[in-house]
């Protein structure tokens, strides 16, 4: 199909991968633990790390979202089993609409409110910015998380100090 395609896919896999292998660790019975008051819990911070890969499948179905427009209901999940359950759907349906030729990822995408265009890249630009770096952002914060639970953090570019 083409060559963007195959690179992206392998970010996205692996990605998903090491995504996947925080969210094994999750504590169950901490899930309602948070560091700070103003910090999302454990079990908020995972449930939306499972809700990240959709807005991939958002962005490369449609060549826009409007802001105003109704945002997908984000379900409490109350297990770990829920969570990972959750992870492996939005991982793979959002894989599954990966299948784009190079001209569809460099087609540019937009997000708006209402009438109003708040800024336009191309589409593989967005897939990047509110998928991949987006889960990778707070792919961080879970593995702060379970540090601070004295949990073991699985390797994800490399070795940690956990698993060398």
């Amino acid at each position: 199909m083409g060559a963007l395609k195959d690179g992206l896919l392998v970010e996205y896999d692996h990605e998903m991968a090491a995504t996947r292998r925080l969210l094994e660790r999750v504590p169950e019975d901490k899930l309602r633990w948070a560091p700070h008051e103003r910090s999302r819990s454990l079990g908020d911070l995972a449930t939306h790390l499972c809700a990240i890969p959709t807005w991939g499948y958002a962005i490369l179905n449609a060549l826009s979202f409007d802001l105003e427009g109704r945002w997908p209901e984000t379900i409490a999940r109350t297990s770990v089993s829920e969570i990972l359950a959750a992870f492996d759907e939005s991982a793979a349906k959002t894989r599954t609409s990966m299948q784009k030729t190079d001209p569809e990822y460099l087609a540019m995408w937009a997000l708006t409110r209402g009438d109003q265009e708040v800024f336009t890249m191309p589409r593989i630009s967005a897939f990047r910015t509110f998928v991949l770096y987006h889960l990778v952002h707070h792919r961080g914060q879970l593995s702060v998380y379970l540090r601070l639970h004295d949990i073991a953090v699985p390797a994800v570019y490399g070795p940690t100090a956990d698993e060398g």
